[in-house]
């Protein structure tokens, strides 16, 4: 998981210092005790001076830009001219997240309560600020609240977390292996499209580069993934030419991958011969997902990237697809040929031979698993004209349909929507979703919903 980085500007009014230097220490006080707070949610922050007049913002907005912060958190310590900050405001590469909030808990009650005003009246310097920003077109998020009496501070924390989700899918490097599925016309987007759009790249690998890679990929570490797969899996397979052949063309791409470092990847399993694979390696693509790539299939580099980008923030994440309603029980299966975070199986993933008579490569491996239960968020992002729209459903994974056996020979996973399924699916197609998605567990979909607000998609929550 990466470590999420972000700006913490402190707004202040020069006209305090002016008049009584006194004033501002008890407030720098309670801001840095904010600041450590939001450091003990696992965030890095880089602190700006505090900002009280156009040039002290602007050298802060730079100190933030120049550090590719995820986002700018501001804090009012009193009153703040909104145009002294403004201009710097607008030049900020990362997304704003406002806390408005303050050093005492209760005024009502307290004898002399006019004695704590200066300290606690950054709110309308908040409200100002927020003005000139709607004024300007400029999106925002904010989180009120008392830091010690309420959740103010995991907000701001989660808020921080869905930019930084949008960083790492704008800056996504996604490598595709064999292309586009011809006809799947759904997530479908050109490569120069995806960069408009997103700010993703997309790399193709193209035949020079996997026989390069193919043929570099040594014995020596064909038996050490070997020995791998040994101690992560339920070892079952008997065909050891095909796995060694599945072995070396996952290495091949894992070490393309590496070598231009890429954040996500797709492989076509309908193209992957002509392009001189030797076979589909369906549980390389689960390591990537395993180990922190993002991964989708079909050439689909849409979605993959957007699983990579979630991946880096939430391990438990994982591309896969509705494949069959349970009308009866109520619940939809997910499934897939043969890729999955297996992090997330409920037990030991078994790892055997697969017929495949999908392209000339023939028989392969794959490593199978079950689905574990538990709270979860399904995410789907589909293009939509010059837009896209991302669709959102919390929902819960079941501890059911296990005790079948299928997950020794296929990827399994029931997932029980809030809704009765017969309208989750309605909304969900009426909502033009795709028949490709992520599933994010232990995830408030709050933080997911701000993700896609903050990337301007159109978002829906079902």
């Amino acid at each position: 998981m990466k470590k999420i980085k972000i700006g913490y500007l402190p707004l202040y009014i020069k006209l305090y210092d002016d008049s009584n230097t006194r004033n501002r220490e008890p407030m720098e006080r309670h801001m840095r005790t904010l600041v450590s707070m939001l450091e003990s949610e696992g965030l890095e922050v880089v602190l700006a001076d505090v900002c009280r007049i156009k040039p002290e913002f602007d050298a802060a907005a730079k100190l933030f830009n120049d550090s590719g912060v995820d986002a700018v958190v501001t804090q009012h310590l009193a009153y703040s001219p909104s145009e002294e900050s403004i201009g710097a405001l607008l030049s900020l590469d990362a997304p704003i997240i406002v806390l408005d909030t303050t050093p005492d808990y209760e005024l009502l009650s307290v004898a002399g309560y006019r004695s704590g005003i200066m300290k606690n009246h950054g709110i309308h310097g908040v409200q100002d600020m927020c003005n000139l920003l709607r004024q300007h077109g400029r999106r925002y998020d904010i989180c009120a609240g008392h830091a010690l009496h309420g959740e103010v501070i995991s907000e701001v924390a989660g808020l921080c977390r869905a930019a930084a989700v949008r960083k790492a899918y704008k800056d996504a490097r996604v490598g595709s292996v064999g292309g586009s599925f011809e006809g799947m016309g759904d997530f479908f987007i050109e490569a120069e499209n995806f960069r408009r759009k997103i700010g993703a790249e997309v790399f193709p690998m193209d035949a020079d580069a996997v026989r390069r890679y193919v043929e570099g990929v040594t014995e020596a570490e064909i038996d050490a993934e070997i020995a791998w797969d040994r101690a992560r899996f339920r070892f079952e397979i008997e065909d050891f030419e095909n796995y060694r052949l599945a072995l070396r063309s996952g290495l091949a791409i894992r070490r393309w991958s590496e070598d231009l470092n890429l954040t996500a990847c797709t492989v076509n399993f309908l193209t992957l011969d002509q392009c001189g694979m030797p076979k589909m390696p369906f549980h390389e693509c689960s390591k990537m997902l395993m180990r922190g790539l993002g991964y989708a299939g079909e050439g689909d580099v849409l979605t993959a990237g957007l699983v990579g980008a979630l991946r880096s923030v939430y391990p438990n994440t994982t591309f896969t697809e509705m494949f069959c309603p349970d009308w009866k029980e109520d619940v939809i299966l997910l499934n897939h040929m043969g890729e999955l975070n297996l992090n997330l199986a409920k037990w030991k993933p078994v790892l055997a031979d697969v017929p495949f008579n999908y392209n000339s490569c023939g028989n392969t491996a794959a490593a199978y698993g079950c689905m574990r239960a538990g709270k979860s968020v399904f995410i789907n992002l589909a293009p939509m004209g010059e837009g896209f729209t991302l669709t959102l459903s919390p929902v819960e994974m079941l501890d059911a349909g296990l005790e079948f056996g299928a997950y020794r020979r296929s990827i399994q996973g029931w997932m029980k929507p809030r809704k009765p399924i017969a309208q989750f699916l309605k909304e969900f197609s009426l909502a033009g979703g795709t028949h490709h998605s992520a599933l994010v567990y232990d995830v408030d979909v709050r933080e997911i919903e701000a993700f896609g607000k903050m990337m301007g998609f159109e978002t829906i929550v079902i």
